[in-house]
């Protein structure tokens, strides 16, 4: 047998990203295009098809070689049907995008979450590799996890598991898209952390955000400038990442006490603040879960943050084609 591909194809509200990867698992080539999500789902499956067929071009690749693809969309997915559920930044609902994107490109697609796809990228290839228990968590527009356990995802229920930024915490007074009110990504994710510094704007609290945002519209204020205070030494910045790493650490140690992992893995937009939010997160998640959990417990950055979900993508598609070969 030939030389074999598979492609992983990351889906989000504002782009996406294709990529070829080897069956060892090193990645080829990848684009990125935009989604245009508004002008709906068939246009942007024409618009896979058509990054695949870039895609190989740009990597002189054959078609011959590529055996399937995979996809990470973002919302609720049902991964056996390759239904995405809902996904309301992309305005799908019951949309089959597995059906879709194989009739469009000729291949056999297999979809699941984003966020499932990001985290088994990086148990499988990335930071979490060699771990038998890992739990992902990525803090981007929201907060979720994922959980893999000897190399298999694991999916609860409705395959619901790991909406960790729904969690409903005291303290937390902000309204959440899902409709409830106190969740945790409402605060600890990259639009959260903005938010919190706007609040603090807005109260009237020192900081040196407010010199640039003179114009006192703090629409447009970012993580990232958060981050930048941060680094300058503001107290209302600086206060903001103690927050959202101490809340991070109380939710995680409801999960680590549940779920025992050997890892847990930290991405996403939001995960750039890096140790500003980490060593508050772990200094909290140190004091609150008991001391065996603690000691055995390894606490890291993913290693590919911004082609996790190409990785995992392509490698459940590997091996859901495998599965359904065997049977």
């Amino acid at each position: 047998m030939g030389t074999v591909h598979h492609i992983g194809i990351d889906i989000g509200g504002t782009n996406i990203v294709c990529g070829l990867v080897s069956e060892e698992g090193t990645l080829i080539h990848k684009i990125k295009w935009p989604t245009e999500a508004a002008q709906g789902g068939s246009h942007v499956f024409d618009r896979i098809a058509a990054m695949i067929d870039k895609l190989l071009t740009e990597a002189n690749v054959s078609r011959q070689s590529v055996q399937a693809v995979g996809i990470g969309t973002p919302g609720l997915v049902d991964p056996e049907r390759g239904v995405t559920e809902f996904a309301g930044n992309l305005r799908w609902t019951n949309v089959p995008v597995a059906d879709e994107v194989a009739r469009r490109s000729g291949f056999p697609v297999f979809i699941d979450n984003d966020v499932r796809m990001y985290v088994y990228g990086e148990a499988m290839r990335g930071a979490a590799r060699g771990f038998r228990h890992v739990l992902g968590v990525t803090l981007g527009t929201g907060l979720a996890a994922a959980i893999v356990n000897d190399g298999s995802l694991y999916y609860g229920g409705g395959n619901l598991a790991g909406e960790l930024g729904h969690i409903k915490l005291e303290g937390i007074p902000y309204e959440c898209g899902c409709g409830g009110f106190g969740c945790l990504e409402t605060m600890v994710s990259g639009s959260g952390i903005a938010r919190q510094a706007k609040a603090k704007l807005l109260a009237g609290e020192p900081s040196l955000l407010r010199d640039w945002f003179p114009d006192a519209s703090y629409d447009h204020l970012t993580a990232a400038d958060v981050s930048r205070a941060y680094d300058a030494g503001d107290p209302a910045a600086i206060a903001v990442m103690q927050t959202t790493g101490r809340l991070l650490g109380q939710a995680l140690s409801y999960a680590v006490t549940i779920l025992s992992p050997d890892v847990v893995v930290i991405g996403g937009g939001g995960a750039n603040a890096g140790e500003r939010i980490m060593a508050p997160m772990r200094e909290e998640l140190k004091r609150l879960v008991f001391v065996k959990y603690w000691e055995r417990l390894v606490i890291t950055a993913a290693e590919h943050n911004d082609d996790a979900g190409i990785f995992g993508s392509a490698w459940n598609a590997r091996q859901r084609l495998l599965r359904k070969e065997g049977n």
